[in-house]
């Protein structure tokens, strides 16, 4: 009887008592969920980072002379062969020149007579002025000669300029290296007919300089305003697999080539070739490094999807935003660390921070987290983007 007595007396004190045992209850047991609570991370690493812009060319010569034929006829002898060395002046090839001597004995005789012409021209004008100024004869008679005169006079320069042009003619029947280089490719066979009428016939390319090659490659409109002279390139080729060779950028050049709808420009680089290893023709896959970091903090792109702090930390500070702050797993502790983005590739980016420290894990989301909606996804647009399991990656930089 006294215990009912005591209970109705106080029985607002025990309502109020189990109310807090039961608030107690509750918020330990989701302290409990919050702290096992399992986060997925990414690890932060420290090494080398590039940004590269990738394309393929043709190794060629830096500079090739493709040597031809001013006349026509048949060829009668061929003095060098696939990659034979050469010297300015060296023969190369040589035109049948029979019909070419006598085009030029043709012409010698033309001048000869026209040189008799002359002769007799100038003594009959020689004649006619005398006896014109003894006044024997009259002035047309005079005027005559002297028009006679002056036209034979003109007639032999004329047979010595075809004659001239049929002895270089005749040179040009003997065909030789314009350069110092090797011969790398040879068009025509002994035997063979040199027509040279409209177009002048490729006989033969010449290499100036093995040693010093190029690659010109093609660089699409949207990475071009990258690429600068002087970066520096590396590419391999099928023949030498598991080998890197290196250059630099020679020449952006500007004239654009539209290809598909696909503007391009063209990229000239150096390479060295001292060892004759590279052959002209060979496909190069090249790289060219734009921008590089070296021995630096870095995580994978993934890493920085993260648009939220809710479930992982607290914070009221409107300014902490996964857009400048990390949320750090350093051990059974989570802490956020500012930081700035620097260089970005296509599967990595440049951390620089003062506060990270050898270790760190960069928390991406945890087990269970739901995929917000597309209206969460719009508000938080400026925090950067969104990651962890089922996240959904937003915009940023290429």
């Amino acid at each position: 009887m006294n215990k009912k007595r005591w209970f109705i007396r106080h029985k607002w004190w025990c309502i109020a008592g189990a109310a807090v045992i039961v608030m107690i209850y509750a918020f330990v047991g989701t302290a409990s969920k919050v702290a096992k609570k399992d986060f997925v991370t990414v690890d932060i690493m420290r090494g080398n980072l590039s940004q590269t812009v990738t394309a393929t060319g043709e190794i060629q010569p830096v500079n090739t002379v493709n040597v031809g034929s001013q006349v026509s006829g048949t060829i009668s002898d061929i003095f060098v062969d696939y990659n034979s060395t050469v010297k300015k002046g060296d023969r190369l090839l040589e035109i049948e020149p029979s019909v070419l001597k006598a085009s030029v004995d043709e012409a010698e005789a033309s001048l000869e007579s026209a040189k008799s012409q002359l002769n007799l021209a100038k003594s009959n004008y020689e004649r006619d002025k005398s006896l014109f100024d003894s006044g024997y004869i009259a002035r047309a008679e005079m005027e005559q000669s002297q028009a006679t005169y002056e036209q034979a006079l003109q007639s032999v320069k004329r047979m010595q300029s075809q004659y001239d042009r049929a002895v270089t003619n005749l040179g040009y029947a003997t065909i030789v290296s314009p350069v110092d280089g090797t011969v790398i490719s040879r068009k025509v066979d002994k035997g063979q007919t040199v027509a040279a009428s409209f177009q002048t016939p490729d006989l033969f390319e010449i290499a100036e300089d093995l040693t010093k090659m190029q690659i010109e490659t093609s660089v699409s409109e949207a990475d071009i305003g990258v690429i600068k002279q002087g970066q520096k390139v590396t590419f391999t080729v099928d023949a030498y697999s598991g080998q890197t060779f290196e250059g630099f950028v020679r020449q952006v050049r500007l004239s654009p080539t539209t290809t598909s709808n696909v503007v391009v420009y063209t990229v000239v680089i150096d390479v060295d070739n001292s060892d004759l290893r590279l052959m002209p023709g060979m496909t190069a896959f090249v790289t060219i490094i734009v921008n590089a970091a070296h021995d630096t903090w870095k995580v994978q792109n993934s890493a920085l999807l993260l648009r939220s702090f809710d479930g992982i930390v607290e914070t009221a500070d409107d300014n902490v935003t996964p857009a400048n702050h990390l949320a750090i797993k350093r051990g059974s502790r989570v802490v956020l660390v500012p930081y700035t983005k620097g260089l970005i590739t296509a599967t990595e980016t440049q951390v620089i921070s003062d506060e990270i420290q050898e270790g760190d894990k960069v928390i991406i989301g945890y087990m269970g987290q739901q995929k917000k909606s597309n209206t969460s996804r719009n508000n938080n647009r400026g925090g950067g983007m969104m990651g962890g399991p089922g996240g959904v990656p937003g915009g940023g930089p290429r």
